[in-house]
């Protein structure tokens, strides 16, 4: 679990790397006049985001995923009900009736 957070807190650190490194080959690119440096940066920039973002979804992810598997845990009746009326409500709903 703690390895989970670690690693999770290890890619919103890179994601936070990756753009400054971004911000700054845009920067170097755009005073040198090389474009190709600069959209370099800009996509250094957009995968740092990107990178930080999906940590945080998924330490949100975890957390609900956390939340469940206790429920599950403290009651599995009402778990295993639960199930059931999904898994009913599922199955009237995608198969295809019998036609009279």
């Amino acid at each position: 679990m703690a390895d989970i957070k670690n690693e999770a807190l290890e890619n919103k650190a890179e994601g936070l790397v990756e753009q400054g490194v971004g911000r700054i080959k845009d920067a170097a690119g755009g005073l040198t006049g090389n474009a190709g440096m600069q959209a370099e940066g800009k996509v250094d920039q957009l995968s740092g985001m990107a990178r930080q973002e999906f940590a945080e979804l998924y330490e949100e992810t975890e957390g609900k995923l956390e939340k469940a598997v206790t429920f599950v845990r403290e009651r599995p009746l009402a778990s295993l009900g639960i199930a059931a009326a999904i898994g009913t409500l599922l199955a009237l709903m995608f198969v295809p009736r019998r036609k009279s």
